[in-house]
This record gives C-alpha cells, sequence and structure tokens, in this order.
C-alpha cells in the first residue's frame, strides 16, 4: 500500500530527528494519528491534556534541548488553543513547529464545522514562516523550509494540513515546472562574526572604561568562557536578564545576578555607577534600569541585528554570533590593572546575600515564601532543569535561587504567561530524561492548568532513567503578582473578588493521581520537605502554605516609595498591618542584613 501524505510526514519528522511531538487529537488530524499508529509512534506523540499546553511543552523542550520543538492541533478550535504557546516562542525567540489540520478542501468557503481561517489566524505568530499544504507533492519542501526557518530565525513556523491531504497517497514533487523539490533534511548554521574594524571599535569603548558592566541575556549561553575572559579582562561585574539567569554561577563573587523589578540591588546599583555597558545577547526591555542615558558608553552583541540598539544608545553595535565575536575581541582588550571597581562590586555582591538569606529567614505566616527558594538553592542538584511560572513566584526564582554547576532554568521571560512551568517541566523531561527537574509554580498557575498537567506528568513518568519532577506549588490562595501590582502600580487596596483563590489540597490531588505529595506549612519543614522531594524516585507535588503578604520589592524602592504603597493600602486592606510589619522587615533586611 502506497504511503499517505501523513505517513510521508512522519517519515520526514524522523528524518529531522524528531523524537516527540507535543499534540491533542481531532477530526481534522485524523488522517496524522492514524499514521502515528501504523509508525509505532514514531516519533512518539506525546498528549497534553489542552492544545496549549502542547505548545508549551514544545517550547520547553525547545528551551532546555537546543532542538526544535513540534506540536500538533486539529482545525479550529484546536489550531486556536496553540497561539498562546506559540506566541510564547515567538516573544522568546524558541524554535517551535506548529502542524495543524484544517476543514476539507471540498468544504471550505461552506462555514463548514471548525472552519477558521487558519492563515489569518497563524500569520502574526507564524510570520517567519506559514504555509498551507494542498497537494502531496508540496509536503517535503513546506516541512523542510519550517523546519529550517524555526532553527535559523529562533522562531515558530506553521504548516496547514487539510484532512483531505493528510489522507491522500504521497507523490514526491518531479522535475517539472512549477515543482519545487527539496533538500536531504539537515542545517548546518555557522557564527558569524562582524568586520574587525567594528570589532576594534568596540575594544577601544571598554578598554577606555574604569567602570564596566556587562549585561549577559540568553544569547550569551554558548559563550560562558568569553564572556569570563572579557570579565577578566576589565574587571566587569556581570548582571544577568532573566532568560539569561543560567548563563554563568552565581557563586562566583562578580555576578550580580538578576536585573530589573525582579532584579538586585548590586545589579541596580552596577547599572547606576557604570561608565561603559557591555551588553550581550539580550534584548532587556526596562532601559530605566540601564545607565542613565548619556552616562554610559556602550556596546552590544547580538546574532539578530533587528534586536541591536533598541533599548540603549550603543555606541558600537555586532552583529553576530556571541562566542566568536568575543574571542575574536579578547586580543584587543588590555587587562586593567585597577581592581577598585570589582572589588567594590564583590563586596556588594557579598553583603547581597547575606540579605537575601536574612530576609529569607524572616517569619511569616506561615511560611515565607522567599524561604522555599532560598532552602532549594542550597539544595538543587547541580544537573537540574528548573521552570519558573509567571507570578509572585517569579519573584523568588530571580532574587533567591543562586545557580550553580550545570543548573538550567527558564520561564516565560517576554509574554509573561501564566501557566507555563508545569508543561515546560515536561517537555524539560522529555529532552532530558536523566535529569532531575524542579517548577516553581504559583497556586493561580497551577489552578489555571497545571493540576490537569499532573495527569499528564504521570502518565509518562515511567519514560525517563530519572524520574524525579518536583513540582513546588506556593500556595498563598491570592493571585499575588497582581495583588501587588495594585497596590504600587495603583494604589490600590486588593480587591478580594478578583484576587482571592478557592483553597485546593494540591498535595492530596497529587496522591490521587499516584503521584507523591507533600504538604508544608511550617518553616522549619521547608528544608526536609526539599530534601524527601529531591531524594524521591518519581514526580513530587510539593505543597507549600506561604504568606500572601511578603512584598516583591525592587530594587530600587525607597522607603519614601513604601510609605506612599503603605498609605494607599490601609483603607481597604483585611490585612494591612501585616503587610506593612513583613515590607519593613524585609527592606530592613535588605540594607541591614546582620541587624
Amino acid at each position: 500500500m502506497a504511503p499517505t501524505v501523513a505517513d510521508y510526514l512522519l517519515q520526514r519528522l524522523r528524518d529531522w530527528g524528531v523524537e516527540h511531538v507535543f499534540g491533542y487529537p481531532g477530526d481534522g488530524i485524523n488522517g496524522i494519528v492514524a499514521a502515528f499508529g501504523e509508525a509505532g509512534n514514531d516519533p512518539r506523540f506525546v498528549q497534553a491534556r489542552h492544545e496549549e499546553m502542547a505548545a508549551f511543552q514544545a517550547v520547553g523542550y525547545a528551551k532546555f534541548s537546543g532542538r526544535a520543538g513540534v506540536c500538533l492541533a486539529t482545525s479550529g478550535p484546536g489550531a486556536i488553543h496553540l497561539l498562546n504557546g506559540l506566541y510564547d516562542a515567538k516573544l522568546d525567540h524558541v524554535p517551535v513547529v506548529a502542524i495543524v489540520g484544517q476543514t476539507a478542501r471540498t468544504a471550505r468557503g461552506g462555514s463548514y464545522q471548525q472552519e477558521v481561517d487558519l492563515q489569518a489566524l497563524l500569520k502574526d505568530v507564524a510570520s517567519e514562516y506559514l504555509v498551507e499544504v494542498t497537494v502531496p507533492e508540496q509536503l517535503p519542501n513546506a516541512l523542510d523550509r519550517a523546519m529550517r526557518t524555526a532553527l535559523s530565525q529562533r522562531a515558530p513556523t506553521a504548516l496547514i494540513i487539510p484532512n483531505d491531504v493528510q489522507e491522500q497517497p504521497y507523490e514526491p514533487p518531479k522535475h517539472e515546472f512549477k515543482h519545487v523539490p527539496s533538500s536531504k533534511p539537515g542545517l548546518a548554521i555557522g557564527a558569524a562574526v562582524p568586520p574587525g574594524e567594528e570589532i576594534a571599535r568596540a575594544a577601544e569603548v571598554l578598554n577606555a572604561g574604569e567602570r564596566v558592566a556587562i549585561l549577559l541575556g540568553q544569547g550569551a549561553r554558548g559563550a560562558r568562557q568569553e564572556v569570563l575572559d572579557v570579565a577578566a579582562a576589565t574587571g566587569a561585574g556581570i548582571a544577568k536578564a532573566l532568560l539569561g539567569k543560567d548563563v554563568l554561577s552565581d557563586e562566583l563573587p562578580f555576578v550580580t545576578g538578576s536585573i530589573g523589578l525582579l532584579g538586585t540591588r548590586p545589579s541596580y546599583e552596577m547599572m547606576r555607577d557604570c561608565d561603559t555597558l557591555l551588553i550581550v545577547g539580550s534584548s532587556f526591555p526596562y532601559s530605566q534600569f540601564l545607565p542613565e542615558y548619556g552616562k554610559a558608553r556602550a556596546v552590544q552583541i547580538d546574532a539578530d541585528g533587528g534586536m541591536i540598539g533598541m533599548r540603549y544608545p550603543t555606541e558600537v553595535n555586532l552583529v553576530g554570533d556571541a562566542k566568536a565575536t568575543l574571542a575574536a575581541m579578547l586580543p584587543l582588550l588590555r587587562h586593567k590593572e585597577d581592581r577598585t571597581w570589582r572589588e567594590t562590586i564583590e563586596s556588594t555582591v557579598d553583603k547581597w546575600w547575606d540579605s537575601v538569606e536574612a530576609q529569607a529567614m524572616l517569619d511569616a505566616d506561615p511560611v515565607n515564601p522567599m524561604r522555599i527558594v532560598h532552602e532549594l538553592s542550597s539544595r538543587v542538584p547541580d544537573n537540574a532543569l528548573i521552570t519558573a511560572d509567571s507570578g509572585s513566584a517569579t519573584n523568588w526564582y530571580a532574587k533567591n535561587l543562586r545557580m550553580r554547576g550545570d543548573v538550567r532554568g527558564s520561564l516565560s521571560g517576554t509574554l509573561a504567561t501564566m501557566g507555563c512551568a508545569v508543561p515546560y517541566a515536561i517537555g524539560a523531561k522529555f529532552a532530558h530524561p536523566d535529569r532531575p527537574v524542579i517548577a516553581l509554580v504559583g497556586d493561580g498557575a497551577m489552578q489555571m492548568n497545571g493540576l490537569a498537567e499532573l495527569i499528564t506528568l504521570a502518565r509518562y513518568e515511567h519514560l525517563w532513567a530519572d524520574r524525579r519532577c518536583v513540582i513546588c506549588v506556593f500556595h498563598n490562595n491570592d493571585l499575588n503578582q497582581v495583588t501587588w501590582e495594585l497596590r504600587a502600580m495603583g494604589g490600590a487596596p486588593k480587591f478580594e473578588e478578583s484576587q482571592v483563590l478557592p483553597d485546593v489540597d494540591y498535595a492530596g490531588l497529587a496522591r490521587s493521581l499516584g503521584l507523591e505529595g507533600i504538604a508544608v506549612d511550617k518553616p522549619e519543614d521547608v528544608g526536609p520537605a526539599w530534601d524527601r522531594a529531591l531524594a524521591a524516585t518519581g514526580p513530587v507535588l510539593l505543597d507549600v502554605r506561604c504568606d500572601p503578604e511578603v512584598p516583591p520589592i525592587p530594587p530600587h524602592a525607597t522607603f519614601e516609595q513604601v510609605a506612599a504603597m503603605t498609605k494607599a493600602v490601609l483603607s481597604g486592606e483585611p490585612n494591612a498591618w501585616h503587610m506593612i510589619g513583613q515590607g519593613v522587615r524585609t527592606k530592613l533586611k535588605e540594607l541591614f542584613p546582620g541587624r
């Protein structure tokens, strides 16, 4: 029997080395689903609980593997559900290929059931490459371009295949007019290097600086040693955007940690006081946390010319691979003998980590959320993969978690969408089945969609050599990040109808699915609970009841700003005085950790 278009689709995916397809079935992709059965489930069909989760799983897989993530959904509602995960991939520059079904060609234009204009729907999110396959001969070129574009442009692409086309016999393109062949699957991406004279200009700027600061993003991940060599030559301190948090170890004394609203005081002060800035592989958007305009000369390195020079007035813009560009620059840099700037940074960093520990150990009602990540930080395995959701849990991931060893971490950096951490964790497990995975999730995100994906976790755990996957829920019955945004940005007290969440026994729900569930409501039990979870032989849900009134205070917040927020919430907050007390004590521990 001749192979169908769907059969050939899976064969071509195998040729590309695709091992997993994250999806959910529907009649718009019946031909493809049947082909999985015929192919012995190779590549493996990973069934999510919802198409949005399938897209997130593909993003998590791509982020932690460096390979393209592939997701599959039916026509109409299935394709619509993919959008949030695909936009997450687009904004964080992640290679994902979406394959979606479509109403049969013979029914198109007839207001048929689930008929949606998928070209219009997907044209923005898959702007780098979007095509509908209308004849079998079109398939290899279309799929290959989708894969190559996703990988080379670090972007989501989409392939639409009507369900009647899926079931047709596959015919390869012929050597005829208007037929387009395709080469054997594969892609070799070179390391681009900017012109030598521009690299020399950049080196002159760095050599002239007395107080050099480096800002790293995820684009610097492959240039770890080169960044360290540049920092050694220039005496620079190094701050990290959130997507680049895992690029360098936080145990290095000159690494100031995260930057921005969720950043550290050393990063804030280094950017405030530096006279030279080197940005490597980052599009960090909050310019108010960079040096004041005119106070620092700046150089930027990025593989994407479209992201250059748009965040800060940079003097030299180098479009190229971070590793190769920095390697070419290093011989041109002069070693700075005066280490006063570096010593100041190291002293500030050392005091900061003391203050972080002091803040984390403050009493709260019942558990200080900072302590949850602080206790993890000293225990995290050196090869762990960590995902963080969007919400107040992101604050504690950014500030309290110290990266070390080969620990990798990621979150929804630019879209900042809720609900990504648990499906990211599942994608990470398929990317690295031999490494432990930890997800830090607020209870709002857990109720949004994390609970359902516990079913997926339970279903597939047997496939992983290391079955450890810890889902840590920050259980405070509050949509906490928005609550604090209402207070700090809107000057409004907490509106309980929108902010208070139903109380859920997360550990109990996990146990009902056959997973281990650990409930914690005492600060002294947090550390032992992490020990138990990280020593488990399978997935664990760690349900920690924590205080919603511990404030995520930005590094630049002054006592005057804290006082202004306090005034705004005194009228109408049910726990106003407790919240004020926590805020004042937290700020005092930041400024005076030893007292």
